[in-house]
């Protein structure tokens, strides 16, 4: 069963190395479809997956003007995953601090034990 919540959907987005130099592409500034796909030795087909994975997951919106479409970064769903990302860091280094200061707790137990 596929996550469609928006941060699975960035993360999955993300998972994939082609995905995410398209990505580093348009933070350069818009470009076509055209301008994107020049680089990847793939078919128009393969890179329009890759883009429909990036737009459904709120990272790159299409404008289509006469016969042109040209992609542009959105970088709101990269900050909502840098904050996910960046909290579960947060809450990991509380957890492993409060490891370090039970094993010293446990150790200094042991030695005062080991001494009487």
């Amino acid at each position: 069963m596929a996550a469609t919540d928006r941060l699975s959907l960035v993360f999955a987005a993300l998972a994939d190395p082609t995905r995410r130099e398209i990505l580093s592409r348009l933070a350069q500034g818009p470009a076509t479809v055209g301008e994107v796909a020049g680089p990847f030795d793939m078919s128009a087909p393969a890179i329009s997956q890759h883009l429909k994975v990036l737009e459904r997951a709120g990272l790159v919106t299409r404008t289509v003007t006469a016969q042109w479409r040209t992609l542009s970064l959105e970088a709101q769903p990269l900050s909502e995953a840098a904050t996910w990302v960046d909290e579960q860091r947060r809450d990991w280094n509380l957890r492993l601090d409060a490891l370090e200061h039970h094993l010293e707790a446990m150790t200094a137990r042991t030695n005062n034990d080991v001494q009487e």
